[in-house]
């Protein structure tokens, strides 16, 4: 059916429906969006819920701290309170208690104060008294080191004088000056021997021999079940174990003034073995060919110290007037040996010389070896070629045991004027002078008087200007050392060695007694050692004996006898030495 206008009922209603289907469709759309959200708000609602929950336990949990604190704070004043009551109430009855302690103390401190000030106001007085007292002392004491220091600046100048007097003394009698020299303690002094115990050894080790002052020895003499005796040795000068080698050269300096001014002058060693007479004469010696090094200055002993002050003095004279010429020998078993002779090919070796007495009584050896040296330097190459060839053998004393004695001798030949010659004489005069000075003093030496005068007044020369030719010498001596053959455990050739050695020594002291005792014979032929040195001993040197002596308790029987053999020595009087006023040929080179 159809209505007017041409639109048909049933497109209008198709139109109606698709209408409604899309109003349908879009509310269905519009649930499931409510629906989702509806979901979601429930999920929102559930976390709510949860939420809700959990603060509704959280409040419970904090009421129930809340209530419990309100508790707690309700009854903790009272506690607090009754806590503070005690506490209050000790302090109250400390505080009295320590009033009562104050109030004591106060009145002990009072007390004492009182105490004290007493003792301080007593105190002082004395102090005051003390140093009323001290005042005086340090017058006093003032006033005596004033007096000491007066006559102690006389001691002194009166020990000049008296040492100026007796060397003065010394030169008019021709006595031997003998200095004495003590060694340390050494290494080898603690050796115990293979048979003797440790106590044994260690009483052995200790020291007897001692410096007293600088012309005293003291030697402790001991023996078991007798008293200790003190001995004493007086010489010209004692050396103690601290002294160095400057201090030794010292006093042997002088005596080389006296070569230049025309004495002859000898310097000799003497000791036991091991007892530092090369050392003292040489310095220290390094290596297994026994030499001696210059390059430790300190160290350096009489010999090369001699030497340098000889050329020091000729330095100072004119050019040309003076010329040097060395000897080196050894005496070994009773042999002289000639250390500076030289084969065909220019070889230094020892070679045997003997011993002459020329007709004018003195001691010669021909055909010795003289070298020509212009410095110190090429004198002391000489001895050390001298030292290569002199004997050693090792003992249980001693290591390097020397088993010769070394005579080192220095010629000087000088050409001086006429007017120089006057002033030499009249040194002369003035010792003549002096002699008669020390007549006055010493009465004993009046009888010696005239001998002094005869022996030392030289015939005057009329003064002129013609050269004049002298020879002077200075003999440096090395002696082997005296040898207890049990202590020194030597056998065979060495023990041989020994026996000449204390045989040659023994010599040298019969001479000297001699001499002492103005024998009308003198035995210098008895030894080799005696006869090569019988100028210098016999008087015509200057002589200077060194006694080098060990400290130590198993030595002390030697150092006795080193010590007997100084003392017999200075009693030596030899009328007063001459100076040398001739030139003696030149030996053979």
């Amino acid at each position: 059916m159809r209505q007017s206008g041409g639109i048909s009922l049933g497109f209008v209603s198709d139109q109606r429906v698709r209408q409604l289907e899309r109003k349908l469709r879009t509310k269905e759309e519009r649930i499931i969006v409510l629906e989702t959200e509806n979901a979601l708000l429930h999920l929102k609602l559930a976390e709510c819920q949860g939420l809700i929950g959990r603060s509704t336990d959280e409040a419970s949990q904090l009421y129930f701290i809340s209530e419990k604190q309100q508790n707690l704070h309700k009854s903790l004043p009272s506690l607090v309170i009754q806590e503070l009551h005690a506490t209050i109430q000790g302090l109250k009855q400390d505080l009295k208690n320590l009033h009562s302690f104050a109030l004591e103390l106060s009145r002990d401190f009072q007390h004492q104060y009182k105490n004290h000030l007493y003792q301080v106001l007593t105190a002082v007085q004395k102090i005051q008294l003390q140093n009323e007292a001290m005042q005086t002392f340090q017058t006093k004491a003032f006033d005596l080191e004033q007096s000491l220091q007066v006559v102690t600046e006389r001691y002194e100048k009166e020990k000049r004088k008296r040492r100026v007097l007796h060397n003065s003394l010394i030169e008019l009698r021709g006595n031997i000056r003998v200095h004495c020299r003590i060694r340390p303690l050494l290494l080898f002094d603690a050796t115990p021997g293979h048979s003797v115990s440790h106590n044994r050894h260690k009483k052995l080790s200790e020291k007897v021999a001692y410096a007293a002052d600088n012309e005293t020895v003291l030697v402790k003499c001991s023996r078991p079940g007798h008293a200790s005796v003190n001995k004493l040795f007086q010489f010209e000068r004692v050396y103690s174990a601290t002294e160095s080698q400057d201090a030794v050269f010292a006093d042997v300096a002088p005596l080389l003034t006296s070569l230049l001014d025309g004495y002859n002058v000898c310097i000799m060693a003497y000791g036991q073995t091991g007892s530092g007479k090369t050392h003292t004469m040489f310095g220290p010696l390094s290596g297994d060919n026994f030499i001696f090094s210059t390059e430790d200055e300190p160290e350096l002993g009489i010999i090369p110290r001699a030497t340098e002050e000889v050329f020091r003095l000729i330095s100072e004279k004119p050019p040309g007037s003076h010329w040097v010429e060395v000897s080196v020998v050894e005496v070994y078993n009773n042999e002289i040996f000639d250390l500076l002779a030289k084969d065909s090919y220019g070889t230094v070796f020892g070679i045997k010389r003997e011993v002459v007495t020329t007709k004018e009584g003195k001691s010669d050896v021909p055909f010795l070896t003289y070298e020509t040296v212009e410095n110190a330097a090429e004198f002391l190459q000489l001895v050390n070629k001298g030292l290569q060839l002199r004997v050693k053998h090792p003992t249980l004393v001693h290591a390097h045991s020397s088993r010769s004695h070394l005579i080192v001798t220095l010629t000087i030949a000088m050409t001086v004027l006429g007017d120089s010659i006057g002033t030499l004489w009249a040194d002369e005069e003035s010792s003549q002078k002096l002699s008669k000075a020390l007549s006055c003093t010493f009465p004993q030496l009046r009888e010696d008087k005239t001998t002094f005068s005869s022996r030392a007044s030289p015939a005057h020369s009329e003064p002129t200007e013609k050269p004049k030719h002298i020879k002077t010498k200075l003999q440096l001596v090395d002696l082997a050392g005296s040898e207890c053959v049990g202590m020194s455990g030597v056998t065979g050739a060495a023990l041989r060695e020994t026996s000449f050695i204390n045989r040659s020594l023994s010599a040298l002291s019969d001479v000297l007694g001699a001499i002492s005792e103005q024998r009308y014979h003198i035995p210098y032929r008895n030894s080799k050692l005696t006869h090569l040195l019988q100028d210098s001993i016999g008087g015509d040197a200057k002589l200077l004996v060194m006694l080098c002596v060990s400290p130590c308790q198993k030595y002390l029987a030697e150092s006795l006898q080193s010590l007997g053999f100084g003392t017999r020595a200075r009693q030596v009087q030899r009328g007063q030495v001459k100076k040398r006023n001739l030139l003696v040929s030149s030996k053979s080179k």
